[in-house]
């Protein structure tokens, strides 16, 4: 884990370097000679006035800085790795784009929708899940700063896809372009996207994974998500704690409901949130008074780092990178436009329920016994299979038409353009 990877300040030696100081020069220079290397190469195209947006948003961001930084900007490691995403994503497309005479500048305004619909949508999903948890009873200002703070962790994916799709749709529409071809062309470049974002998720501590005895189990430090989650529920005193009807105690396959942890009335995992973390603060044994009267009693709780769990982030890369991988070597092969959005639609919510089944990060919901995201993923399966139904009752045929590429074992692929 490594959330922060370093701070920015806002002066060394008394040179500003945030607000009007050298990152802005140096920003500002560095997009000029990009923009004069582009006219001298290419002309003043659309390309070229492509650039501007990230100028002028970067220039702001970093004028701006230290009023809202003023001990100076953490350079989150989540953060960084949803930018190495969303870097590597946008090149896979502008790559295969090109085959299909499709500009970069129209992949770059594409890209700009879909990051805003994306991060709002998982930002906004997450919110809702955690309300009651994270958010309830914050002042309206502390609520709305946490929400805006997406680049420390708390994005889920379906959600990113929900607000991805209806700016994608957006999209294609205004500019006309086919829905279905362009679909296939950004979903392997997701999916890239996401096997790197995972690798934030492991760096920040977020989305982790149950108890693991394998050589490959990982544990966290104090302080992250894991850690702190395991002694809620008591776990790094040998027990198990859950939230129903009260806090019951979860012992040889039966529940009993807790009075009181140390003299501490206790009617909700909050309660037992504070009570643990001061007895861990303090390095004191924990006493859990039983409804019927029994007591049971436990040690401190000294371990400086997690129990070992799954790393399901790795996990969770792999998945991803795998199927980006199939994805596009599978795009020279397809017959019909949507075939292979259709495939990441309906291998991901496959992985993705497997991976939830190990995740101890997401509560089940609707009396259903999965999570939301297990919900979800049935939901996108059943859609998946419908769209298969109606796919494959249309002739061959795409719209999108490219040039031969190098396919697989050297062979050019059946129905590519020559």
């Amino acid at each position: 884990m490594l959330s922060e990877l370093f701070r920015i300040p806002v002066e060394a030696g008394g040179v500003p370097i945030l607000g009007a100081g050298v990152l802005l020069a140096l920003w500002v220079l560095g997009f000029g000679a990009l923009m004069g290397w582009h006219a001298i190469q290419r002309g003043v195209d659309g390309e070229f006035w492509a650039y501007t947006q990230p100028l002028v948003v970067g220039a702001l961001v970093l004028f701006f800085a230290p009023r809202f930084a003023p001990q100076g900007v953490p350079i989150r490691g989540y953060g960084v790795m949803l930018l190495v995403a969303i870097s590597v994503g946008l090149a896979m497309a502008v790559h295969r784009a090109r085959r299909h005479g499709v500009a970069p500048d129209t992949i770059f305004a594409l890209a700009f929708w879909l990051f805003v619909a994306g991060i709002a949508g998982a930002r906004a999903f997450f919110v809702i899940e955690y309300w009651e948890e994270k958010y309830a009873g914050q002042p309206l200002g502390e609520t709305i700063i946490d929400v805006l703070q997406f680049t420390e962790g708390g994005l889920v994916v379906y959600g990113s896809v929900i607000g991805g799709l209806g700016a994608f749709v957006w999209f294609m529409r205004r500019h006309q372009l086919p829905l279905f071809g362009m679909a296939d062309i950004i979903a392997p470049c997701f999916m890239a996207g996401l096997a790197i974002g995972r690798i934030g998720c492991l760096l920040n501590g977020c989305c982790y994974g149950g108890a693991c005895d394998l050589p490959w189990a990982v544990t966290f430090p104090t302080e992250s998500p894991p850690f702190m989650d395991q002694l809620v529920h008591g776990e790094l005193h040998g027990v198990r704690l859950v939230e129903s009807d009260g806090v019951q105690l979860i012992e040889d396959g039966a529940a009993k409901r807790i009075a009181s942890i140390n003299g501490e009335p206790v009617a909700t995992l909050k309660d037992t949130a504070q009570v643990l973390s001061e007895a861990y603060a303090y390095a004191k044994p924990v006493e859990l008074k039983l409804a019927d009267g029994d007591v049971v009693e436990r040690p401190a709780a000294t371990r400086a780092r997690s129990l070992p769990i799954h790393p399901t982030q790795l996990y969770s890369t792999i998945d991803a990178g795998l199927t980006a991988w199939l994805l596009w070597a599978w795009f020279p092969y397809r017959r019909r436009d949507g075939e292979v959005a259709l495939l990441m639609f309906t291998i991901y919510p496959v992985t993705r329920f497997l991976t939830e089944a190990i995740r101890t990060d997401e509560p089940a919901i609707f009396g259903t016994g999965l999570s939301i995201s297990q919900n979800v993923s049935l939901v996108v399966l059943v859609l998946a299979v419908l769209g298969w139904a109606w796919l494959l009752r249309t002739p061959p045929g795409r719209r999108l038409r490219e040039a031969p590429e190098p396919p697989l074992g050297g062979r050019t692929p059946a129905g590519a353009a020559a």
